[in-house]
């Protein structure tokens, strides 16, 4: 129902040391305005390292990671993304494309691709070799939409990360840290930190934002072991008051995530408290031993901070290179790193394709939750763009050829999803990065990285399969 005299859209639930923003409501949309008219697209950038099994000799031969088939009759059941099987026309995913800017370009920069292959995945640059604070890249992919669409939301974008991301100095072959821990960089020279604690993350959605709450005060919250939601409940209920009934259920269901999502975070502080032994006895009491739990807990807060439009970008880095972390849930127990250097045996291959299909089906969850949400007229997974992919290809090789990539969403109807496109030999990621910032509505863009143009992303799939690429 349109309203001459609309709620607006950062209308908050205060408290003490706390601060609620809203879903979006009936009663916030304007008259003669329509649902889609405000919804607003969210970017999602995932990166995970170490490239996939599917970019060896071996797992292209057993379509590891791309499907067999392009178009649209893929078969994802050999591959790494079988677990997005019930997403499949939502996902695009395009193959055989290289980055080379990760690639060493003078003699003192061979061996270091772990090294510098972050700073790579969302800039499409090649950084400057350096352990000092002179750090150069280029401005990231998600930092270019934030700079254009994410002025009106209290965070412009949030960064995240599941490994730790916290050393200083330099961490090899001559390059700083900064470019192994950051994915993000609002310019060429500034490169944005990550946060790995749920905790933080969601004190920073529902305490800093808009409250100036200190950190003396969200303490003081969580010692007398009270919600959140505790502190707003009056503003709530005089807000419950003026509302009609879809909006009413509307804003209770999500009350109820906030508090389910802080329930967690508290149950994983308690544990970790408990002074039990812990898999990761280095890890702040916010941050869960599991990793599946602690990815699904970002995600959430991911969830939460788009219904509520607190920002509308984020960048999620899943893993750190040279991480030898081991994933038993994902029925192989060896560790990260090592695995990844499969010296070409098929059987250490399918060990690490293993843990890929392990890294991918943690999207599924998220997935699922964006195509059950509401936004707008439609659900958030249609007015989502999820990136996933590596700046490196065959890790065994640590070279950066036919990298692993698909994304996922609709992006407000950009992208049409249910395809698999195959690049030219020598396709550069960065033009499918350009089209897709294109589609996001940067069309002014002439250039992105090391583009060389635009991948055509709506191509009619040819009789040899190619995606169609412009140059």
């Amino acid at each position: 129902m349109n309203r001459p005299n609309a709620l607006s859209r950062r209308t908050v639930l205060r408290g003490l040391g706390a601060t609620v923003a809203l879903p979006f409501l009936d009663a916030m949309m304007p008259a003669r305005a329509s649902a889609a008219a405000t919804a607003r697209v969210r970017l999602v950038c995932i990166e995970i390292v170490h490239g996939a099994a599917g970019s060896s000799a071996i797992g292209m031969k057993r379509n590891l990671w791309a499907p067999a088939a392009v178009g649209h009759g893929f078969d994802l059941t050999p591959t790494s993304l079988r677990s997005l099987e019930p997403y499949r026309d939502c996902l695009t995913v395009v193959s055989n494309c290289d980055v080379e800017n990760a690639d060493p370009f003078t003699a003192t920069e061979i061996g270091g691709d772990h090294f510098r292959s972050s700073a790579v995945f969302l800039t499409q640059a090649h950084p400057k070799q350096t352990q000092g604070a002179d750090v150069q890249a280029g401005t990231s992919f998600d930092q270019l939409y934030a700079a254009r669409f994410g002025q009106d939301t209290p965070l412009r974008s949030i960064q995240l990360c599941v490994e730790p991301v916290d050393q200083s100095g330099g961490c090899g072959y001559g390059y700083s840290c900064v470019y192994t821990d950051a994915i993000s960089w609002a310019s060429p020279t500034r490169p944005l930190p990550m946060i790995r604690n749920p905790r933080v993350v969601f004190d920073e959605l529902f305490g800093v934002y808009g409250s100036g709450a200190t950190v003396e005060e969200r303490q003081a919250r969580r010692n007398e072991d009270r919600s959140i939601l505790d502190w707003v409940l009056s503003s709530a209920a005089r807000l419950q008051a003026t509302l009609g009934p879809s909006d009413r259920a509307r804003l209770s269901d999500y009350l109820d995530q906030v508090r389910e999502v802080e329930q967690r975070i508290q149950r994983v502080e308690a544990m970790n408290g408990s002074g039990e032994p812990r898999e990761l006895p280095e890890a702040p009491a916010g941050i869960p031993d599991s990793f599946s739990e602690h990815v699904r807990l970002m995600f959430d807060l991911q969830l939460l901070a788009f219904r509520s439009d607190i920002t509308r970008v984020v960048s999620f880095k899943l893993g750190r290179d040279n991480s030898n972390r081991v994933f038993p849930e994902s029925g192989f127990a060896g560790p990260f790193h090592t695995t990844s250097h499969h010296s070409g045996r098929e059987d250490r291959i399918l060990e690490f394709a293993r843990i890929n299909n392990y890294h991918v089906s943690m999207l599924a969850y998220f997935l699922e939750r964006l195509r059950n949400t509401p936004d707008g007229d439609g659900r958030l997974l249609d007015n989502t763009l999820l990136l996933y992919g590596s700046p490196m290809g065959d890790s065994n090789q640590h070279n950066h050829k036919r990298v692993p990539f698909f994304v996922a969403g609709h992006a407000g109807g950009a992208l049409k999803g249910g395809a698999h496109l195959k690049a030219p030999n020598g396709t550069p990621l960065a033009n499918v990065m350009l089209a897709l910032l294109h589609k996001l509505g940067l069309d002014d863009l002439a250039s992105f990285g090391d583009s060389t143009g635009t991948f055509d992303l709506d191509a009619p799939v040819g009789a040899r399969g190619w995606g169609r690429a412009e140059y």
